[in-house]
């Protein structure tokens, strides 16, 4: 028996806004365009630069709920 039948509480979905969603892409668009900008365009520091972005914009987007 889980630890939610017990207390006799129903599981229910943890529902994300559309805001946090949006602010998530524009984090992400913004950290990678300011990554590029100061790092240059070498393929290197691009992929660095996207994969910052996306770890920043996948924090926000989590941090958010």
């Amino acid at each position: 028996m889980s630890a939610i039948a017990k207390t006799g509480a129903t599981a229910t979905r943890l529902k994300r806004s559309r805001a946090s969603l949006i602010g998530g892409v524009a984090t992400g668009i913004g950290v990678f365009l300011l990554a590029v900008l100061l790092a240059g365009t070498s393929p290197a520091s691009v992929a660095i630069g996207l994969v910052v972005a996306l770890a920043v914009a996948a924090w926000v987007r989590l941090a958010d709920l």
